[in-house]
């Protein structure tokens, strides 16, 4: 074939691959909250006092800086190794591949040490506001627990990347990502299997009332699991993992504590089967997907200096280009992550029909996690994955203002008009 219609071919064939993509992405994106609805501005005062929004900026600027920090000092580790771990390689007999993967696991080890002290600042903060019980010493133990997992999924990931360089060669990437998205379906199907102290919920009322709301959201027989963290932590918090067979909803026993009534967990329990009910589960996978392949590209085209991927001293560079990307892209995944909350927030308000309960649980989801019912734009958007708390509030109230208001039974009196929120 002539270099002039090789290319045009390429170039073709990169057209109808953005397309794909371009049309991916369009179906994934698709929302059940209203194109066009308005959140209202909102003031902060009017349901926290000028106390704990004080309290609440302070302490997570200090998280947020301490993250910050943190990624600097991941990108320093890894630049100075992508410059220098290949001289390491020498002293290895294993193999290319071989050789690979132990540079991938000393890398991240590197990474590891650097990131400690952040660790231990961020567990010291948390512990003098009560926030935290966990122990330096057990924060260490855990750090270095799920280092091991890491070490497990880099060693697999590069002899599955490297072997597919050294038979495809500069074309591996296209291989690459849709296997490691099938690797992530996996992981997502067996999720639950790997979540620690879990236990069935046992309690009866909470049970009949999640069995409901699984059935008025399309997912029957969803199982709902509690799991124990009171020991570490006084946050609250739940999540959904899996699909089919091993889809659940897990609850921290912190929001079964008292401080939560039934009306405000089964929110909680609402917006988490609405998680499910819209497969977020599974559109993660697919944007994870769409994110891999051209991560893998721009790998493949970095690590050409260095032989490509097939070649071990190519890994230093690897990892330091796929963090990169990975740090780049994150604003961009929060996006996605904001507007698949805000879409469970929104099947929540439909299943219970009960804003008051979900203007209180948002009230002391910030109270109780201390977190910043408002933050600055620049914090909300490198960093948030939720929508903020006072933007949660405001889709309450938007809600109401266009689901109309069931009618009272004769001869019976209007309900009242629920109260305005407690301040502190």
């Amino acid at each position: 074939m002539k270099p002039s219609r090789r290319a045009l071919l390429l170039v073709l064939l990169l057209l109808a691959g953005a397309a794909l993509w371009l049309t991916a992405a369009h179906e994934l994106w698709r929302s059940t909250v209203p194109a066009s609805l308005r959140l209202p501005t909102l003031n902060p005062s009017h349901y926290f006092s000028a106390s704990f929004l004080r309290a609440s900026a302070s302490y997570e600027r200090f998280l947020e800086v301490d993250g910050l920090l943190s990624t600097v000092a991941l990108l320093g580790v890894l630049t100075v190794y992508a410059q220098r771990g290949e001289r390491l390689m020498r002293e290895s007999a294993a193999g290319p591949i071989g050789t690979g993967m132990l540079l991938g696991m000393l890398g991240f080890a590197l990474v590891w040490i650097a990131q400690v002290p952040f660790g231990l600042a961020a567990v010291w903060w948390e512990r003098r506001h009560h926030v935290s019980h966990q122990g330096y010493a057990v924060s260490l133990i855990q750090s270095f627990v799920a280092l091991g997992s890491k070490f497990l999924f880099i060693s697999l990931a590069l002899l599955i990347a490297m072997a597919l360089a050294r038979a495809l060669r500069s074309w591996w990437w296209l291989a690459a990502a849709p296997l490691f998205a099938g690797l992530a379906l996996l992981s997502t199907f067996l999720s639950f299997y790997l979540i620690p102290d879990t236990h069935p919920l046992r309690d009866p009322t909470t049970l009949a009332d999640a069995r409901a709301l699984a059935r008025s959201e399309g997912v029957p027989g969803t199982r709902v699991a509690v799991q124990k963290v009171e020991r570490f932590t006084t946050a609250p918090n739940a999540e959904s993992v899996g699909f089919g067979a091993t889809r659940r909803v897990i609850l921290w026993d912190t929001l079964l504590d008292g401080r939560f009534d039934r009306r405000e967990v089964r929110v909680v329990l609402a917006h988490e089967l609405g998680h499910l009910a819209h497969r977020h589960t599974l559109k993660r996978v697919g944007w994870l997907a769409l994110f891999l392949l051209p991560a893998a590209g721009l790998v493949a085209y970095f690590t050409r200096a260095r032989g490509g991927l097939g070649r071990p001293e190519a890994v230093p560079v690897a990892l330091l280009v796929f963090v990169v990307i990975q740090l780049l892209a994150a604003p961009l995944m929060n996006i996605v992550s904001r507007r698949e909350e805000a879409e469970a927030d929104w099947s929540a308000l439909r299943a219970t029909h009960d804003p008051v309960a979900a203007r209180s649980l948002f009230r002391k989801l910030a109270l109780t996690s201390r977190a910043d019912p408002d933050p600055p734009a620049w914090s909300y958007a490198i960093g948030a994955n939720h929508p903020t708390i006072m933007q949660r509030i405001a889709m309450v109230q938007a809600w109401e203002a266009i689901t109309p208001r069931p009618k009272p039974a004769a001869g019976r009196a209007s309900p009242r008009a629920a109260p305005a929120p407690a301040r502190r």
